[in-house]
């Protein structure tokens, strides 16, 4: 994800909130498009964008977050698609290339991904990726000011 994402960003932002709400928020302006870039250090963090081959556009969006090193090496997930792209298979695409960029590029040995009971489609899209669940938090993320519940998905790399 880059600087010059900004625009199509926030606007393919804007056209999917329905689509988001009430599963993840995501920057509304160029303001918090800044803060939520800087949160990509390339160490502890990595976001990047999902584009369709053909013209480039914008699919979604994939961070890995809270990588942690050590005996961990560790990132969670956070990915959302944009209208008019979603449902067609390129977020499913995008975040096996994302988890592939954890594991072979980042040295990651696991990757999770935190999802809310009813977020059917994201529950979906990890299963065809090869995730387990491995539990329930009740009450675990704060997104727009609601104490969310989020079943614990993984994917380990074995080699």
């Amino acid at each position: 994800m880059r600087a010059d994402d900004e625009g199509r960003f926030l606007e393919l932002a804007a056209a999917s909130a329905g689509l988001h709400r009430p599963w993840v928020a995501l920057p509304r302006s160029a303001k918090e498009f800044a803060a939520y870039l800087a949160r990509f250090d390339q160490v502890t963090a990595v976001g990047m964008v999902v584009c369709l081959r053909d013209g480039g556009d914008l699919a979604g969006m994939v961070n890995i977050n809270e990588i942690v090193r050590g005996s961990y090496q560790r990132g969670v997930l956070g990915y959302a698609a944009f209208l008019p792209h979603a449902g067609r298979g390129y977020m499913t695409e995008g975040v096996a290339l994302a988890v592939r960029y954890a594991f072979d590029r980042l040295g990651l040995h696991r990757v999770e991904a935190d999802i809310q009971p009813g977020n059917v489609e994201s529950v979906r899209l990890v299963e065809r990726l090869g995730f387990r669940r491995e539990g329930f938090s009740p009450a675990y993320i704060k997104i727009e000011g609601t104490w969310r519940d989020h079943e614990r998905w993984a994917l380990t790399n074995e080699s």
